[in-house]
């Protein structure tokens, strides 16, 4: 059982109540990194944050409007209460084995003038980061309010850059573009900044529990001003209570590089501690399975002559993985439904199409040491999902099943919601808790934003959300600064399963039996990325399930697969050496006394002299150095690599990337 470990140290400054209009009180972060000055202003309630001096947000804005009339944003008294936190925490699985969770945090209670309704805010101040959520108890006077409009605004300081995508209610599978702040006019989160002097930012959520998900809009009269945007229920209201709401923490992570963004723990700090008191089922993994076959077009996953999720191949694929060392298999497709694709109530979720004896597939993989790993695909059905939950998830349980991967590809049930608006939040997180009933692990796909809750249900770990490696199947694919781009922005908000790992970049090997399943193929159809780029992202975008996603053909024999073969997915440690976001990025993870050191660069290749300085106590290291060929391109010569032993005896490293390359060094005593 892990234990948390926390010490309140110290809870002061509980004043009585203060006639608004007259307060003010700024505090700091424990090293004095962030300050921040909370204060009303004729009645209004503000903030403003300071990052090593410097403002970080002029004047941001705080309050609701409820039942489309009912305010709280007009205030006659405040008290406060001010508290210092000190602990650290042990993750079952992660980036490192443990976490820093060091903050001061001011608590807040606002009387609204008219009404007299309580609004409770809760603000805290990390090294790196800031955060408040807010709080509406039941009380008198209100009974269960719906929001109307989240008036939280704030106003940026500074000339920046962003990394952003449009948002869009229903998916996060998009392109992220690099514009000034101007164009970034209704955007997704975590939405990334660096401004002229280099301080970098970005602002997300955490904690999305029973509420909609946000998006942020950027004011008409003010590029620098934006206001929380909710994701509306069908029928325009936002937000609905019994009574009490508590919202997700509003988080601004803030360093002086982008490396930074990428180290900081403020999102999963800002959730609750692990509510399971065992773990001993949950566990990191490799696999592998049915999957990429069918988005080159090579089976299907509805039933007829090119089923892939059939008996044979799905030994077939348990056979390779034994050989190799891969925890589990994937099988996508394995039950019927799929030919009623659209229609209502087309899955039951139970049953085996005919050509899969599943009781015989999970008895031949518990035989050779492999894990099955479920699927429940619900196209957007969440109703006919509810209806079934319990039955599916115990048929896995009872077969011993630890692993599932959902999907909600299509339209919601009910009519008219959207992927990312309450009801959907309600929907996965019910999913999330029974899953952990049943000591069942999630992959979800198709889902709304992570929010760090992995940290209070580590059974959530990992999910899409992502423009990921399906979309170089079937369309123009993702261009190599995507990947660049990827850990700053959706990387922040937790794992994300991109299913890296593919060999054959051209798609040549089976092009001749390619049959593409939605539409003619464009001739431009390829992984735009070197062999090696793609070892390198499987350590880079992190995710403790990871998939090696191309074909076992694709692997068997090849020198480079020995790289996927022994590589972990949690880690005691991660660093960032060196980055700039959407050209480059250089991560080292340590297991143990191993060290990976990863590498991915976008369409222009770079030589880069790397400081290993962090290693200097505990050299020297010997090593297997994964690196694209002398004549290695993205587009021209992507398969060219080499792989080498090597002595590391001083503390830096030279390293040439190819346009579209990478690399992979693993360090061993």
């Amino acid at each position: 059982m892990l234990k948390y470990l926390y010490a309140l140290l110290l809870c002061f400054l509980y004043l009585s109540d203060i006639k608004a209009q007259n307060y003010h009180k700024e505090f700091s972060s424990p090293e004095k990194h962030l300050r921040v000055k909370f204060f009303m202003k004729e009645g209004k309630a503000r903030y403003a944050v300071e990052y090593d001096g410097k403002k970080m947000i002029d004047e941001g804005s705080l309050g609701f409007i409820l039942n489309q009339k009912d305010s709280l944003l007009d205030f006659e008294s405040v008290k406060t209460n001010l508290i210092v936190h000190e602990g650290i925490w042990n993750t079952v699985w992660g980036q490192t084995s443990t976490v820093n969770d060091n903050y001061t945090e001011l608590r807040a209670e606002l009387i609204s003038r008219k009404k007299k309704l309580l609004l409770k805010i809760r603000f805290r101040a990390y090294d790196d980061g800031f955060a408040f959520r807010y709080e509406i108890p039941t009380q008198k006077g209100l009974s269960k309010p719906t929001v109307t409009s989240e008036e939280s605004r704030f106003t940026l300081n500074g000339n920046y850059s962003c990394w952003w995508s449009w948002a869009d209610y229903n998916t996060l599978e998009k392109n992220y573009y690099h514009t000034s702040i101007d164009s970034a006019v209704h955007v997704a989160t975590p939405f990334t900044l660096q401004r002229d002097d280099g301080v970098c930012m970005s602002i997300h959520e955490a904690a999305i529990i029973d509420y909609s998900t946000m998006t942020l809009r950027q004011d008409t009269s003010d590029s620098h001003r934006y206001k929380v945007n909710l994701v509306p229920w069908a029928d325009g209201s936002l937000v609905k209570t019994n009574g009490h709401l508590i919202s997700p923490w509003r988080a601004f992570i803030i360093g002086h590089s982008p490396a930074a963004l990428i180290e900081s723990n403020l999102i999963l700090n800002l959730n609750e501690p692990n509510v399971l008191k065992d773990v001993s089922w949950i566990r990191p993994m490799t696999y592998s399975g049915i999957w990429w076959e069918m988005h080159l077009g090579l089976s299907t996953w509805k039933q007829g002559p090119k089923h892939g999720a059939n008996t044979k191949n799905a030994k077939r694929y348990i056979d390779f993985a034994s050989a190799n060392g891969i925890k589990a298999i994937l099988m996508e497709g394995w039950n019927t439904g799929w030919e009623n694709w659209g229609q209502k109530d087309a899955f039951d979720f139970v049953t085996p199409c005919p050509d899969l004896d599943l009781k015989e597939v999970v008895r031949y993989a518990r035989a050779k040491g492999v894990e099955i790993i479920g699927h429940h695909e619900t196209g957007g059905d969440t109703e006919s999902y509810e209806k079934h939950l319990k039955e599916a998830f115990k048929i896995y349980h009872d077969l011993g099943i630890r692993v599932v991967k959902t999907g909600y590809a299509g339209s919601v049930t009910p009519a008219g919601e959207y992927h990312h608006g309450q009801c959907m939040v309600r929907h996965y997180n019910k999913v999330m808790r029974m899953a952990a009933e049943y000591h069942i692990m999630l992959d979800v796909h198709e889902p709304i934003v992570l929010s760090g809750l992995s940290r209070t249900y580590p059974n959530l770990m990992t999910a899409e959300g992502v423009r990921g490696m399906e979309w170089n199947a079937w369309s123009q694919g993702n261009p190599p600064s995507h990947t660049c781009t990827l850990p700053f922005t959706r990387g922040l908000a937790g794992p994300m399963d991109y299913t890296a790992g593919i060999f054959d970049i051209d798609l040549s090997a089976h092009a001749k039996e390619r049959v593409k399943w939605n539409g003619p193929d464009s001739g431009t159809t390829a992984v735009h990325s070197t062999l090696v780029n793609q070892l390198a992202l499987m350590i880079i975008l992190y995710s403790p399930l990871q998939m090696a996603a191309d074909l076992p053909e694709n692997y068997t024999g090849h020198p480079a697969f020995n790289c996927i073969k022994s590589l972990p997915t949690t880690w005691d440690e991660s660093k960032v050496l060196d980055a700039k976001i959407g050209e480059y990025i250089i991560m080292a993870r340590r297991s143990g006394t191993t060290w990976y050191i990863a590498g991915i660069t976008n369409e222009s290749g770079r030589e880069l002299n790397l400081s290993l300085d962090f290693l200097k106590q505990q050299l020297p290291f010997k090593g297997t150095l994964y690196a694209d060929g002398k004549d290695a391109h993205y587009e021209l010569n992507p398969e060219s690599y080499t792989i080498n032993q090597v002595s590391l005896t001083s503390d830096t490293f030279n390293i040439k990337l190819a346009p579209g390359g990478g690399f992979v060094l693993k360090l061993e005593k």
